[in-house]
């Protein structure tokens, strides 16, 4: 198998690596870069444990070879900054969205990638958004009422002010 030497920018910083052709993009992040924050939970793109942001799409990094990321911006749970991200996280933790932790990072980037959109979802929008992402232990009831939480917080941040 040849190695390729591939180059992207992760996380706000140019990195690169050399690795085996075949080498999934949740490989490179946790193997070579060391950012574990990308969670490799099926390895088949079912769970969403792995989702990163590349070029700002939601994308599954185990289905991913690293080698289709040559010059493109990815952001993994590490690197998700910004008003969203923090909005995101705060709904979280505020609507009881975490418990083991394990399908976290993708969530909150899947749920990132939805609140940016700015678009009021309902709730039966928000469960199918997300279906995507697998959790087995909160019920996902929290987790969708984040996701409303902070797309409507995220709405209302953009809003106008009136003077009087």
């Amino acid at each position: 198998m040849s190695d390729l030497t591939i180059h992207l920018t992760v996380n706000g910083k140019q990195r690169s690596a050399t690795v085996p052709a075949r080498t999934t993009l949740a490989d490179l992040l946790r193997d070579h870069l060391s950012l574990t924050g990308t969670h490799l939970g099926c390895e088949q793109g079912v769970c969403g444990a792995c989702t990163v942001l590349v070029d700002e799409l939601p994308m599954r990094a185990c289905l991913t070879l690293a080698a289709s990321c040559e010059g493109t911006e990815v952001v993994t749970i590490e690197g998700l900054q910004g008003p969203d991200a923090d909005r995101v996280r705060a709904a979280f933790s505020r609507e009881g969205a975490l418990q083991c932790g394990f399908c976290t990072p993708g969530m909150v980037l899947a749920a990132h990638d939805l609140v940016r959109r700015r678009e009021v979802l309902t709730r039966d929008e928000v469960c199918v958004a997300m279906s995507g992402n697998i959790c087995r232990c909160t019920g996902y009831n929290g987790i969708v009422r984040a996701v409303q939480t902070a797309t409507v917080e995220g709405i209302e941040s953009d809003a106008p002010t009136t003077v009087h």
